[in-house]
């Protein structure tokens, strides 16, 4: 590698940035929104209906249209039209729950020509690992704070 090269990547860097198009903030804030209340509004739904037609209690339900959520998420993924939805909506798909499920399927599926063990189970939760790590991390300090304060 010749002393030249990082000149020439970060010229070429600068290039590419004066090419490639400045996305609308306003624009990508307004799909977030729409598709993020949209997933949100489709639970909403689920839960209405299946809290009037079956006799369980609001946990259970919310529980029920939890799992409804995940299947639908990981099966849109498995069909390749959750990316599609990302690709457009940005952060509008992954705060739902249905970005859960997305950020496992989706490694899950990358890696699967490299086997069941080695390629998706190891590779399965390497974008979601960290998120749960720190999510039972912190819930379990908010818990300990709760109990001290209380």
């Amino acid at each position: 590698m010749s002393k030249n090269q990082p000149n020439k990547n970060r010229a070429y860097q600068e290039y590419v940035d004066t090419k490639v198009p400045k996305p609308s903030l306003l624009h990508g804030c307004l799909w977030a929104f729409f598709v993020g209340g949209t997933i949100c509004t489709i639970g909403q739904v689920f839960h209405r209906i299946i809290e009037n037609h079956y006799q369980y209690s609001h946990l259970d339900v919310s529980n029920i249209v939890t799992l409804i959520l995940v299947s639908i998420g990981a099966l849109l993924t498995g069909l390749g039209v959750y990316d599609i939805i990302g690709r457009r909506a940005g952060a509008g798909s992954l705060i739902p729950i249905t970005g859960f499920a997305n950020s496992i399927v989706a490694p899950a599926m990358e890696f699967k020509t490299e086997g069941y063990i080695l390629g998706v189970a190891a590779k399965m939760f390497s974008l979601a690992g960290p998120v749960l790590v720190y999510g039972v991390g912190s819930s379990v300090i908010i818990g300990i704070l709760y109990y001290i304060f209380k």
